[in-house]
């Protein structure tokens, strides 16, 4: 299916056709979210297992194809260029994040850290360099791949909650993927509302600013007075470079896979250096990869899943319902926010959602006078509210499985995204920045 088609492009999906293509995602947020809510342990039930469980729905429910038909959908929708590309991302991450700890490159930079900055603003100094980060690369992944492992270590250091150190990154990661000029999500966002990047950067600015520096108060707030974190004994200062080499390639604009590669290679030639043997080398890295296992497993389930619920026409029944359903001004921006949310959930891509609802978007705001600054902006922001806060999103699984945790672990701490939530909702209702809210 053409994702730059049109919702009714291939006809009308019935109500009982689209919530049955739509229940694999039911089984799944209550195979995993509800349960595990219910239990209070999201370790209970593994994300892969939920993720089995309602793929195998998916193509039970695929009606008009026979069963080779359906997991050949299945598969091509998880052998999408993509999502190939970024299982590359994930054996890189894996092979990178091992060979710098074996070698000590993970300790020296968490010692430099701490001897820099106090224990109390290590969490808002990561958010913050994780907003200046994704800012400048336009890459939430990029951004995750540099600090979550810096951020885990620093947060075991002190035995203080990793889950938290985490969600800094995170939060940090999706508010520079929003407003960056180079972000996937901001070219396809200002591309199909026909506007161009400053005027959407300002509008943006209005929405995701105060987001970011809420967030920050609240870091600043819960971390004061934290008890001493105390720095690993000294390391070699020279130790800390395979991390600076991906800082700065990336911040650079280097492609993240020439950024990790770049970086594995420096740990490689460090470790031989310092006498580690070239064998145990390449062992470290085999077991970095190899640790991505599960993450590729999921990250695959989830493609699949998600490709056979718009194949069998779960995408289009939320476009042709939402649609039909918008009463003026401020109706028209909270259904653009809504569609972008809703496909978001159902695709764990936020360029691809805004892809899919950009044609539809604009005739909306056209056909009811939003701006199409604001709907840019409003696609943008919406889909990195959605796309933060699912446990199955390629960065929330990417960050949790550097940092050894469950995926729904950074859940409670994710402040960032709820801020962005609230003050987008609040740029809906009181119609601002105003002179961007209609024609």
């Amino acid at each position: 299916m053409n994702e730059n088609k049109t919702p009714l492009d291939n006809g009308k999906v019935s109500k009982s056709q689209g919530c049955l293509a739509l229940s694999p995602m039911l089984v799944f947020l209550l195979l995993y979210v509800a349960v595990s809510a219910f239990i209070g342990d999201f370790y209970k039930i593994p994300i892969s297992v939920a993720l089995l469980a309602a793929s195998m729905w998916a193509i039970i429910i695929y009606k008009g194809k026979n069963l080779k038909e359906r997991i050949e959908t299945f598969s091509s929708a998880a052998a999408k260029s993509d999502i190939l590309y970024m299982i590359w991302i994930f054996i890189l991450a894996g092979a990178f994040a091992s060979v710098a700890k074996a070698i000590g490159a993970v300790d020296a930079t968490v010692s430099f850290t701490l001897m820099v900055f106090p224990s109390e603003y290590i969490v808002p100094t990561l958010f913050v360099a994780s907003c200046f980060i994704s800012f400048s690369i336009g890459t939430s992944v990029g951004t995750v791949v540099a600090l979550t492992p810096l951020a885990a270590e620093l947060a075991s250091s002190g035995d203080a909650n990793v889950p938290f150190f985490v969600a800094a990154v995170l939060g940090g990661a999706f508010f520079g993927d929003n407003i960056s000029f180079i972000s996937d999500t901001t070219i396809a966002a200002t591309r199909s509302q026909g506007c161009n990047m400053q005027d959407k950067f300002r509008v943006n600015l209005w929405i995701a600013l105060p987001a970011a520096i809420a967030t920050l108060a609240c870091y600043v707030f819960l971390t004061h007075g934290v008890p001493e974190i105390l720095a690993p004994e000294e390391h070699d200062p020279w130790l800390m470079l395979p991390y600076l080499v991906v800082i700065v390639t990336a911040v650079v604009g280097v492609n993240v896979t020439l950024v990790l590669t770049a970086g594995i290679g420096c740990a490689v030639i460090l470790g031989i250096l310092n006498g580690v043997d070239v064998f145990d080398l390449a062992s470290f890295m085999g077991e970095g990869i190899e640790s991505m296992g599960s993450l590729i497993i999921i990250t695959l389930l989830a493609s699949g899943m998600l490709g056979v619920i718009k194949e069998s026409g779960g995408i289009q029944f939320i476009l042709q319902g939402l649609s039909q359903r918008i009463s003026g001004l401020r109706g028209a921006q909270a259904v653009l926010a809504l569609l972008v949310g809703i496909v978001n959930l159902c695709t764990a891509n936020n360029t691809v959602a805004i892809i899919t609802v950009g044609s539809l978007s604009r005739d909306i705001s056209r056909r009811f006078g939003v701006d199409p600054r604001k709907s840019a902006s409003i696609l943008d922001s919406a889909s990195c509210v959605v796309q933060c806060l699912i446990p199955y999103g390629a960065q929330t699984l990417l960050a949790t499985s550097l940092a050894d945790i469950s995926p729904a672990a950074p859940f409670p701490y994710l402040y960032y995204p709820w801020a962005l939530a609230i003050t987008l909702t609040l740029s809906i209702i009181f119609l601002f920045p105003r002179r961007y809210s209609s024609r």
